[in-house]
């Protein structure tokens, strides 16, 4: 079964531009989790950035003792961060490239440039008992120097593929030639021991390709949800979603 990632960021990014740095406000991305997790949420996804933009501490605390699913921490392999995740004791840890100026996480790690580093940082996660995703582009050199940092998982950026995505009648090309890099990327990742999650830019429509992707354990996904709740409600939005990826499995 294709498990559901909910990624809540975006209720943390909506309670900061009202109540930055005050220690309360709403709407609480705790709150929100624990209405994705009855809705049927296999987990909880949130990002803790250096400069804590929408996630605070205190948010990755209170989820770590409320949420009863896997609880996924997005992070940089930054020293502040990793000290806190060996802490927090996340079920994975997902590292990420993060730039200060960019709106969200824009591509996928240089795995090739890094691999020392990941390495080093994947050994003391592992040895805290956190597993470790690695956020990547499906491309076969930075599959194969996640395989060698020992990471238990990759998660392909979709985001080229959600980019080039057209509804229209006969497709784009260009979504075609993306869809078929997951594929292959999946493909490659797998035959390599690594287990195969995939996110960023997914939504209703176009999750329904993702049914060719070969391998998948989770998707992780949160604006979409976001937006599709501020009309219908969190729950039903969730439930729609997992309804869409039972059908592209289907």
């Amino acid at each position: 079964m294709l498990k559901l990632g909910v990624n809540i960021d975006h209720f943390a990014t909506l309670r900061e531009a009202r109540y930055r740095g005050r220690g309360f406000g709403e709407p609480c991305p705790v709150a929100a989790a624990l209405l994705c997790e009855a809705a049927g949420a296999h987990g909880i996804t949130a990002h803790l950035r250096e400069d804590r933009r929408h996630i605070q501490d205190r948010d990755v605390w209170a989820l770590r003792e409320r949420i009863q699913t896997r609880l996924n921490l997005e992070m940089a392999n930054a020293p502040e961060i990793v000290a806190i995740a060996l802490k927090l004791k996340p079920d994975i840890v997902c590292l990420v490239p993060e730039r200060r100026l960019e709106v969200t996480t824009e591509g996928g790690l240089d795995v090739v440039a890094a691999e020392k580093a990941l390495t080093e940082t994947r050994q003391q996660l592992n040895a805290a008992g956190i597993e470790v995703s690695l956020f990547i582009a499906p491309d076969a050199r930075q599959i194969e120097a996640s395989a060698r940092t020992g990471s238990q998982f990759v998660e392909l950026h979709t985001g080229q593929y959600a980019e080039a995505f057209l509804p229209a009648a006969g497709g784009n090309p260009r979504a075609a030639a993306e869809l078929q890099r997951l594929i292959s990327g999946a493909e490659r990742a797998h035959a390599l021991g690594l287990q195969v999650n995939a996110g960023h830019g997914l939504n209703y429509e176009n999750l329904a390709a993702l049914g060719r992707v070969p391998h998948l354990v989770e998707l992780n996904i949160g604006h979409s949800l976001v937006s599709r709740a501020a009309f219908v409600g969190l729950a039903p939005a969730v439930r729609e979603m997992l309804a869409a990826m039972a059908a592209c499995r289907g």
